[in-house]
């Protein structure tokens, strides 16, 4: 008899949704993205003493962070209020501090001697506290150069986009085995170290290669650069076939320079949320460069099949954060952007699929979110959710940002507006 279970086939079933059930899904996004998320950061995270960002405290202490500024969340922090200021939700107010936020970049984070971002300064930005190059966070910054170029229309910003973007091209792209090399000391050369993320500097990330091909997708959209679609089509096949384990159905993430994936224990684990997240940034990808995603729906459904079999909460909703192959999450705290990337990938689905798989999984995953994730008390979100239902990390830290549960809400209120507005196989009732 064939097995009909969730977990073990998703069936395409048409569903269109009851209007009640869009305009509560769209009404909450709004909310958790204005009163919770935008709320938080903003005017707060803006550090006009120093230049950049901080990261809020508890609102006893929200203008004393001493946490170093990290290229990963400074730029992190500027795509966000790009984006916003794009967004009905943005303010000029918002554009503004897109702009302080780069302005920083190039006084304080921008080597001028050899070109490309430094890891970290100092909370007093006074001194350059790592020095070295890694792609994952140079990444970010083409991400964050691209969409404030966007929302300002700045041609500088795009300069400074295409000059980074050139500096990949010149010193990181592998082109032998394809995809990038990682970790650099300031002057480009490879150093004979471990990384900033504990990696030796010969080994490739799935999650590096993750934001890079998220970076050059919007990249792209802006320049028309041919070189970046060439690196886009490169990416897409990297993040669709070399960083899955296709007897596995899942994403791993570490991998030889030749894309030969390191084995063993540690290894072989999958997390959900870099697996969720590879399925609507590869939709995204190729939407941009022109490839019918129809040729992947397999994959999608596939990985995200492999998720919901392992690591969803069917009770609750939400997706833990990892396990080992063929098994049960062991790591059952709920992360933040865990759920922020569960949340879009299942819309996404939706969007391209119609299933109602895809539907029910997006509203109880926000139901999670709305109930247990989000701080309403404090503003911004938990980032740990144990067992019990309670935070199990402090809210402060080093990688805090808008960025995955922001550009969730807004992603996420992006494609319901644009499914209320065609004649969708899955979504036609309007919302308004």
């Amino acid at each position: 008899m064939t097995d009909l279970s969730l977990e073990k086939r998703i069936v395409a079933v048409r569903h269109q949704p009851f209007r009640s059930e869009l305009s509560h899904a769209y009404e909450t996004l709004e909310q958790i993205l204005t009163k919770n998320i935008t709320s938080f950061w903003f005017p707060q995270a803006v550090d006009v003493e120093v230049g950049g960002y901080r990261i809020p405290n508890d609102p006893h202490s929200r203008d004393k962070s001493q946490v170093s500024k990290r290229l990963v969340g400074q730029t992190r922090i500027v795509w966000f209020f790009s984006r916003l200021a794009q967004s009905k939700y943005g303010r000029t107010e918002h554009l503004k501090a897109a702009k302080h936020g780069y302005d920083f970049l190039y006084s304080r984070m921008w080597d001028a001697d050899y070109g490309g971002f430094y890891w970290e300064v100092d909370a007093a930005c006074s001194m350059v506290t790592k020095p070295d190059k890694h792609l994952y966070g140079q990444a970010f910054a083409l991400y964050a150069l691209t969409e404030y170029a966007r929302a300002s229309g700045d041609s500088s910003a795009t300069a400074a986009a295409r000059e980074l973007f050139s500096l990949f091209e010149t010193h990181a792209h592998d082109g032998c085995y394809g995809g990038y090399r990682e970790f650099f000391q300031r002057d480009w050369k490879v150093p004979e170290y471990d990384s900033y993320l504990g990696t030796p500097p010969t080994i490739k990330l799935m999650d590096t290669h993750l934001h890079l091909m998220e970076a050059i997708t919007q990249y792209y959209l802006l320049t028309h650069d041919y070189r970046a679609k060439e690196r886009l089509v490169e990416l897409i096949v990297v993040n669709s076939n070399s960083v899955l384990r296709k007897n596995i159905g899942a994403c791993t993430d570490k991998y030889l320079h030749s894309w030969d994936p390191l084995r063993g224990p540690s290894y072989d684990r999958i997390s959900y949320g870099h697996s969720l997240e590879n399925v609507w940034l590869l939709a995204e990808a190729c939407k941009a460069a022109e490839i019918p995603n129809n040729l992947l729906f397999d994959l999608y459904r596939a990985i995200f099949s492999y998720a919901l079999r392992y690591g969803y909460d069917r009770k609750a909703g939400g997706f833990y954060d990892s396990g080992s192959f063929h098994a049960r999450a062991d790591q059952r705290e709920k992360i933040l952007w865990v759920q922020a990337e569960g949340l879009v990938a299942a819309l996404h689905m939706f969007g391209l699929t119609g299933e109602e798989v895809y539907w029910n999984c997006f509203l109880q995953t926000l139901d999670w979110i709305t109930k247990y994730q989000v701080n309403w008390e404090h503003g911004d979100w938990y980032e740990r959710i144990g067992s019990t239902r309670k935070p199990t990390a402090r809210q402060e830290h080093i990688w805090k940002s808008p960025y995955h549960n922001g550009r969730a809400m807004i992603y996420c209120l992006d494609l319901l507006t644009e499914m209320s507005s065609m004649r969708h196989p899955g979504a036609i009732i309007s919302l308004f």
